[in-house]
């Protein structure tokens, strides 16, 4: 009796779970081309094109699809379907069933018994690796809430002042709360529904104001970007698809265009080049990275790459109408495909990628050193 349960349940969700998986890996594919087409554009055009395709592997449209093909209104319309519309099927749901059988009878019932005895095993699988994700995570959120804990509230200062001030400009009307931390993390916004500012205390006296209020206008970024909560969300999806490498792939994409777009959006508002890469580096060069995407800093993605972008003077397009019409014109085909279903001292900076090589390597010695505070 239990093996016809889950005799039943197999076959009707092992196909949906099989086209799931390959139209969210065909939606990602998608959005890396149209990533390339959009290179010199802003970042913040291709971080939600990553962020779609993060998302779609948590819509399952073939599962609402067998859950709707079993309404009685869905079924007088069956014939209605033309050829073409047949042959995208075919392309989008490579693992629907047959509705007829192709050699006997007794075939697809021999099959399935002998798949029947492998679901505790794939079960089994997929827990663990489940489980494993998440307790490194807790494992690395243990040592940011510690930080926080023993973090005090900043009611003055410099930073405050310049916080505030960026705020006022910016146009926020919530105030941001600064929490002054002893450990070695960079500053970086923590929470989502009450995101607070995580700074550390000896930072400060290394940092002169352009430098600090450069760190500043990019945590505000963060937070009016609302970039924990997409972190969030993608940690769901790689949680549970921890075996798919096209994951783990996409939230480095996510982090990469998060941090450019952020720096675009501060280099946008007059701060000048030299300095916001030099107060980059200074935080890299004294502060660990945080271990968590959720947790947005500053130093993410790959530095040299982003001080190079930074330090470049090139100019980013806006989206156009032909890139407008290229972007409307893949998510209708999508469609078809699942229906419904700031003045610089000089020399501070000679030559970008040894900068950054430089303070990579002093950083990673830092973060050795301080790994057990």
């Amino acid at each position: 009796m239990v093996l016809k349960f889950l005799s039943g349940i197999w076959t009707a969700l092992a196909p949906a779970m099989g086209n799931h998986l390959w139209q969210s890996t065909l939606f990602a594919i998608t959005a890396g081309l149209l990533t390339l087409a959009l290179r010199k554009n802003r970042a913040r055009a291709r971080y939600w094109l990553w962020l779609a395709a993060s998302l779609k592997f948590l819509v399952p449209f073939s599962l609402l699809v067998v859950m709707g093909s079993r309404l009685p209104w869905s079924r007088g319309s069956a014939g209605a379907k033309g050829g073409l519309s047949s042959v995208m099927k075919e392309v989008g749901q490579p693992f629907m069933q047959q509705t007829t059988p192709i050699v006997s009878p007794a075939t697809p019932s021999t099959v399935l018994a002998s798949l029947i005895h492998l679901l505790p095993a794939l079960l089994a699988v997929w827990l663990c690796g489940f489980l494993m994700v998440v307790f490194v995570w807790l494992l690395r959120w243990r040592r940011i809430s510690a930080a926080i804990r023993e973090a005090t509230p900043l009611r003055e200062g410099r930073e405050v002042e310049a916080l505030r001030r960026l705020e006022h400009i910016e146009g926020i009307r919530k105030p941001t709360e600064i929490l002054l931390s002893r450990a070695s993390l960079e500053p970086g916004i923590f929470g989502i529904v009450r995101p607070v500012l995580v700074w550390p205390e000896r930072i400060s006296a290394r940092l002169e104001d352009a430098h600090l209020e450069a760190i500043l206008a990019h945590e505000l970024w963060h937070v009016r970007r609302r970039d924990n909560l997409a972190a969030a969300i993608h940690m769901v999806v790689e949680a549970s698809f921890w075996f798919h490498p096209l994951v783990w792939w996409l939230g480095t994409r996510l982090v990469e265009e998060r941090e450019r777009a952020c720096d675009e959006e501060v280099l946008e508002s007059g701060r000048e080049r030299q300095f916001y890469a030099e107060s980059i580096l200074k935080i890299c060069e004294f502060c660990v990275e945080s271990p968590l995407a959720c947790v947005s800093g500053v130093t993410g993605a790959d530095l040299k790459k982003r001080i190079v972008h930074i330090m470049t003077k090139s100019t980013v397009r806006k989206l156009d109408f032909s890139r407008k019409l290229l972007l409307g014109g893949s998510r209708s085909r999508a469609d078809r495909v699942w229906p419904a279903k700031r003045n610089a001292k000089p020399g501070r900076i000679a030559d970008p990628k040894l900068s950054v090589r430089h303070a990579c390597v002093r950083g990673r010695f830092d973060q050795t050193k301080h790994v057990g505070h």
